[in-house]
Formats: structure tokens, C-alpha cells, sequence
């Protein structure tokens, strides 16, 4: 696998070279700021681009906007959010995509073995979407919010949906069966008015594809 990095945090960025290099990923350049990232992809064609979102020189918005332009120029280059901050608004047309693409915060990435997986996973189309970013778009639609008909355990199961998890691996992280699971998911796609599909990333679409219609 061929990825560029972007972060300003020069020190953050080596770590992260460093990190994916040990775990067998080609780490094929970096960038301090989004017209560099840009650069690189538009000259390497990289597998996966892992983007922070604040970057010079505003430090707002720079490196979700450049992954919004990767999105949309470069669509066979999966994309990885890794951010200290949770930009719902802004995020919600990055993650509004068919495949490929991560969003996960900085703070809440703990066990570098389940990160390297997580960016192979996205590399390879899965959708992956840190459960406090599926959290922060109930809160803020928590009006005439459709998920107010799901139950507690419901909402456990499509926070794990978001993540990215198959039915078993939703299982094995709640302690039940996998049975149950596809109960539960059935449950849900029927009460959210979804059509139900074998495809975890798209099931993760729906539900932000949702969210945002009814905000």
C-alpha cells in the first residue's frame, strides 16, 4: 500500500511515517500543508491519503477542503481523516462518499495494531467512522431526530455500524450472538425506512446520508 501523509505537526507526521513504515506501508511522502498534499497526490496517485483537518495557514478547514478535492479529482485515492476535532458540518459532504473513507480522531486512537487495520481497511473501501463523530450528529439533529425510535441497544449497535464492524465483529464486542446482531440491524434499516444491504460502508452511508436530510 502507497500512502502521503498531511499534518503540520511535523513531529506527529514523522511518528506516523515512522509507525506505518514498521507495519509494512509505503510511506510515499508528507506534507505540511494542503497545496502540498495536493501536489502529491495529483504526482503519486497514492492508495490513501491521511489527512489532518486543521492546517496552515488558517488553521480551520484547509486539509478537509484538500480532502474534498482528492474526493472529487482523484477518486481511486481512499481518504483518512485523523483529526483532534470533530467538524460535523464540514464533514458531512467527505463522508458522504461510496467508499474508502475514514474519519477518525487523534485522541481516541489507542492500539496501533486495530489503526494500522483501520487504514488497510479503508485503503480497501471500507467506511470508518469514529463512533464520537456518530454521536455529535445525534446530538445535533436530535430534533425530530428518526433515531428517537431505536432502542438503547439499537443505538449500540449502529454506533459499531459506523465503525465499520461486521455483524460478527459487532457480536464479539457486545457479547452476543451474531444472530442477534442481524436481528437488531434488521430492527434498524426498518425503523430508519433503509433498505438493507450486504455492504457495511454502505450501510454506514445510509446512515449519515440520512442524518443529513433531516437536519
Amino acid at each position: 500500500m502507497r500512502v502521503v501523509l498531511a499534518d503540520d505537526d511535523v513531529l506527529l507526521r514523522e511518528g506516523l511515517a515512522s509507525l506505518l513504515t514498521t507495519a509494512g506501508i509505503e510511506v510515499i511522502g508528507q506534507a505540511g500543508d494542503a497545496d502540498r498534499l495536493l501536489e502529491l497526490v495529483a504526482s503519486e496517485r497514492p492508495d490513501l491519503a491521511l489527512v489532518d483537518i486543521r492546517m496552515p495557514p488558517t488553521h480551520t478547514a484547509e486539509g478537509l477542503d484538500a480532502a474534498l478535492r482528492i474526493r472529487r479529482e482523484f477518486a481511486g485515492t481512499a481518504i483518512l481523516v485523523l483529526s483532534a476535532h470533530v467538524d460535523v458540518d464540514q464533514a458531512l459532504e467527505l463522508l458522504d462518499g461510496e467508499r474508502g473513507i475514514g474519519y477518525l480522531l487523534k485522541s481516541r486512537v489507542t492500539d496501533v495494531g486495530e489503526f494500522v487495520d483501520t487504514v488497510h481497511r479503508i485503503a480497501n473501501g471500507a467506511s470508518v467512522i469514529d463512533p464520537a463523530l456518530v454521536q455529535e450528529l445525534v446530538a445535533a439533529r436530535r430534533k425530530d431526530d428518526p433515531l428517537e425510535a431505536l432502542s438503547a441497544r439499537e443505538r449500540e449497535v449502529l454506533t459499531l455500524m459506523a465503525e465499520g464492524l461486521s455483524n460478527s465483529g459487532i457480536g464479539r464486542r457486545l457479547w452476543v450472538t451474531e444472530g442477534t446482531v442481524e436481528k437488531h440491524v434488521r430492527s434498524i434499516l426498518t425503523k430508519l425506512d433503509l433498505t438493507e444491504t450486504p455492504d457495511d460502508h454502505r450501510r454506514v452511508r445510509a446512515v449519515i446520508i440520512y442524518l443529513d436530510a433531516t437536519s
